[in-house]
């Protein structure tokens, strides 16, 4: 059951930018998105903490930003130098607790502990 809701996403072109959004839960400590290739298992994107602190997924780091929106329950994600290999669908997630490993504070290793889920947005990098 689609339980967050998100926009964005659609085709572009290697090189190119894209923009999510996701309307999530007022009361939340994490915020995060994932992401599931055909064949693939689910990877970790990005998350944020409430207290603005970041964490990323190697194969985005420097090229993705993950960011609260003006409204207290949104989240963004801004794509830049897309490639092939971020073709996926998209999936916002956000939790009512920590999700701590670590020095981390929401772990992207344990997708499990989210329990809001948005409906999954496709992205399609071609080059």
């Amino acid at each position: 059951q689609v339980q967050l809701v998100e926009s964005g996403g659609g085709s572009v072109q290697a090189g190119g930018s894209l923009t999510f959004s996701c309307v999530a839960i007022d009361n939340r400590y994490c915020m995060a998105w994932f992401r599931h290739a055909p064949g693939k298992e689910r990877e970790g994107v990005a998350s944020i903490a409430g207290d603005g602190s970041t964490n990323y997924g190697d194969t985005v780091k420097g090229r993705f930003t993950i960011f609260k929106g003006n409204a207290k329950n949104t989240l963004n994600l801004q794509m830049n130098s897309l490639t092939p290999k971020d073709t996926a669908n998209y999936y916002c997630a956000a939790s009512e607790y920590l999700i701590s490993r670590g020095t981390t504070l929401c772990s992207l290793v344990v997708p499990t502990g989210y329990g809001y889920w948005g409906q999954g947005t496709q992205v399609t990098v071609s080059s």
